[in-house]
């Protein structure tokens, strides 16, 4: 039995929601949630997205073949959220009757090195797509605009860094310390400001690391995986120290879905793993993982590097998830070591299927 929702409770959860849209469906958690979406719901699909260099539809092509009426249920839609004309366009086109908005630069490094992209995709894509909808939504029926949801997907990264042994909550004061960050947060208060202006029916969740299959190999996980195989160093910033709190894709998806559907309106659910790992910790369990899948005459972790610490780099997160525990009744049920096995040996397979091609 799969540990995650059925397709009978996914339908029960999305009722009478017919039509939607994720922005961000090329990228990793997007592109999850648009699978789940196709192989467990009946729902008609549209994913927006401007294809950016980390972007991949391969994942959801995969699928294609064993979903029936996937060309009547799936539809792909090339658009930049900057572009504020098209992207009304576009909304009025699907008349969706909930979106996910994922879309989104989210690399803390290349924010660093270049925040212009940052700030135009993260902070003024959202405001297109909020003035889109709440546009849009004037032209829906009174059934339509009331079972209608708009769910923003965030970071745990807008309230900055833990020193001591506290966690993240939905009440902790935002504290953004890096370009990237900082533009997650500048659009975490757009959306808040629609609900309470417009009374845009939204709902927010700010997620720890991400982990899983598909993710582009720029992330720390998929990187480590991709320089073992390889025989390079493993870059580790700093000493290893900083800690994470990890958080697989597939149990995310299940929150999405959950908190979208049950939630709050206006109010805000904050989705982590309570799984507490430092980097260099959890470099050293992957490599592990790889010496059991992959033996050689050398221990992997003998291949990490510690190389000079990124600009601002935030010690610590750790999520306090007890909310929509308790509220919405979501748990994460995929164990750290557990998932790590799955990851890993997903990305033998991958990257082997690449190096053959």
């Amino acid at each position: 039995m799969s540990l995650f929702l059925s397709r009978d409770n996914l339908q029960e959860l999305l009722g009478e929601k017919r039509k939607i849209l994720v922005t961000g469906g090329a990228g990793f958690i997007g592109s999850a949630l648009i699978r789940r979406l196709l192989s467990k719901s009946d729902a008609k699909i549209f994913n927006i997205d401007k294809l950016s260099y980390a972007s991949d539809l391969r994942s959801i092509q995969q699928i294609s073949k064993s979903i029936s009426n996937f060309d009547q249920r799936y539809e792909f839609i090339h658009l930049d959220l900057c572009d504020f004309e098209k992207t009304l366009n576009a909304i009025d086109y699907c008349k969706p009757d909930l979106i996910f908005h994922l879309a989104a630069e989210s690399h803390v490094d290349n924010s660093i090195k270049s925040p212009n992209e940052f700030i135009k995709s993260n902070i003024i894509g959202t405001f297109n797509i909020l003035e889109s909808v709440r546009i849009s939504l004037k032209n829906y029926s009174s059934f339509r605009r009331k079972i209608f949801r708009f769910h923003h997907v965030s970071t745990d990264e807008v309230y900055g860094e833990i020193l001591d042994n506290s966690q993240f909550e939905e009440t902790t004061r935002y504290d953004p310390r890096s370009p990237y960050s900082a533009s997650k947060a500048s659009s975490d208060h757009l959306v808040k400001s629609w609900f309470h202006t417009y009374s845009l029916p939204v709902i927010l969740s700010n997620c720890s690391n991400n982990y899983g299959p598909w993710q582009f190999p720029e992330k720390l996980i998929p990187l480590v995986i991709k320089k073992a195989i390889k025989k390079e160093n493993i870059p580790i910033y700093g000493d290893g120290s900083n800690i994470r709190d990890w958080l697989y894709v597939e149990d995310h998806v299940d929150a999405l879905l959950i908190s979208s559907n049950k939630g709050e309106l206006g109010e805000s659910y904050c989705i982590g793993g309570n799984q507490l790992m430092t980097n260099l910790e959890l470099v050293t369990q992957i490599c592990s993982i790889i010496d059991e899948i992959n033996p050689k005459p050398y221990f992997h972790k003998d291949l990490i590097t510690f190389v000079p610490d990124r600009l601002g780099h935030d010690k610590k997160y750790s999520i306090n998830a007890s909310k929509i525990k308790s509220a919405l009744g979501w748990e994460n049920k995929v164990l750290l070591h557990d998932g790590l096995k799955k990851t890993v040996e997903w990305y033998f397979k991958f990257f082997s299927s690449q190096s053959a091609n």
